[in-house]
């Protein structure tokens, strides 16, 4: 028999019922992974050179997140791959490469949410690390769209 202590809870009862047993923050305040995957993350064709640029651009979002303690009072902060090639300069060449968008929202049900102001210096050295070390990517913009009338995820 399936047991759900926690069905009917939101997810702000839940964190609020894990911290009162005393579980580490990063058990209580863990962001929500898609269900059908990180593919709902990467608009247009799905292909492992694709994946891979994605995941190592969420690596970033959430390490840099992580050390500056923001993750831990959003709702959700990840990476998304549009279908989006743009021009840049990396060096002394033009570039046509991919273009990395940030979500990063807060809300307290899910139902609505509001994009987060980081500091800039924070957007800076995400957008930096990820057009530096992730092959494929010259270009990062940050998604301040609220839910309504977006939602959350892109797809």
């Amino acid at each position: 028999e399936l047991v759900e202590p926690v069905r009917q809870l939101f997810k702000d009862e839940v964190r609020q019922a894990g911290l009162q047993l005393g579980l580490p923050k990063e058990i209580v305040y863990r962001q929500p992974f898609p269900g059908p995957g990180l593919a709902v993350r990467i608009l247009g064709d799905v292909t492992p050179e694709r994946l891979s640029i994605l995941r190592e651009a969420d690596t970033i979002v959430v390490s840099e997140m992580e050390s500056s303690d923001w993750y831990y009072r959003v709702w959700q902060s990840f990476a998304v791959l549009l279908p989006v090639r743009s021009v840049g300069v990396m060096g002394d060449q033009r570039t046509y490469e991919n273009t990395i968008v940030l979500r990063i929202v807060e809300s307290q049900d899910g139902m609505t949410a509001d994009w987060v102001r980081l500091p800039y210096e924070l957007l800076a050295r995400i957008s930096a690390r990820i057009s530096n070390e992730v092959k494929g990517v010259n270009r990062v913009c940050y998604d301040i769209s609220s839910k309504p009338p977006s939602t959350i995820e892109w797809e």
